[in-house]
């Protein structure tokens, strides 16, 4: 349904055919993980089963003990992780080396965003037709602005904001934490400069660049925990999936459409 609300004619036909392949893959791959687990004779136990559906229905998932469907559901998804931690968890190391390679390769996920000290002054509409009145409120602070007054006196003199008497300090925030208007409104800011007058859903705000830090990435041995988790998952996977082809290769499978 949401393919065809999307796609049409051949192209719709196309996507369903790869949507039917793949899903008719993924039962294939079960049942050849299943069938593995049998001959190696992989079990669970009822108990398991159950402590494993009243862990899940705690963590949110609809799910009933005394149910004919739910029951072997859960039963051979416990069989599956048990016979791929077998063949696969257990004989996973993770060397200093891949994790090193792994922290270069991948800098970027282990950046900290560029961070801003900003002071505002927030001047809030009166009423639902008080935005014109705001407005000249704002230029008459910013006039003040260009005339040289500290911009701490202009926020307690003319903000509304709840810090507007501690000279309307809003204190350190990262880059993205702020909604758009007001990124780009100080994108290019230096510190000590203070930007245009901005029309935003909390009202009419000018701000000041007090200081910035620019975007730098934790120290290898800050996330080497991280690291390892991260290549852990990474090997497991491809273990996975090249134990997923090997399973296929011993197997006869036809597919036909």
């Amino acid at each position: 349904e949401r393919l065809s609300r999307t796609h049409r004619g051949t192209e719709l036909a196309q996507r369903l055919k790869t949507a039917e392949y793949m899903a008719l893959t993924k039962l294939i791959e079960r049942k050849l993980q299943l069938q593995e687990a049998k001959a190696k004779k992989v079990e669970v136990s009822d108990i398991e089963v159950k402590q494993a559906i009243e862990q899940m229905k705690r963590q949110g998932t609809s799910l009933n003990p005394t149910s004919p469907s739910d029951l072997p559901a859960v039963h051979d998804q416990l069989i599956l992780m048990r016979v791929a931690d077998q063949h696969i968890r257990g004989n996973i190391m993770v060397g200093d080396s891949e994790m090193k390679r792994y922290y270069q390769e991948h800098r970027d996920r282990f950046a900290l965003p560029e961070e801003y000290d900003l002071s505002h002054i927030l001047i809030r509409p009166r009423s639902s037709d008080g935005l014109a009145d705001a407005l000249t409120k704002a230029r008459r602070a910013m006039d003040n602005l260009k005339r040289g007054d500290k911009f701490e006196d202009v926020a307690k003199e003319y903000s509304d904001g709840d810090n507007a008497l501690q000279g309307g300090r809003l204190g350190v925030v990262r880059q993205g934490e702020l909604i758009p208007i007001i990124d780009q409104a100080i994108a290019r800011l230096v510190p000590g400069g203070i930007s245009d007058i901005i029309e935003s859903p909390e009202g009419i705000q000018i701000l000041r660049m007090d200081d910035r830090k620019p975007k730098r990435f934790r120290k290898y041995e800050e996330v080497r925990r991280e690291l390892q988790d991260l290549v852990y998952q990474q090997k497991s996977e491809d273990m996975f999936q090249a134990w997923l082809v090997q399973l296929k290769n011993k197997s006869y499978i036809e597919i036909k459409f």
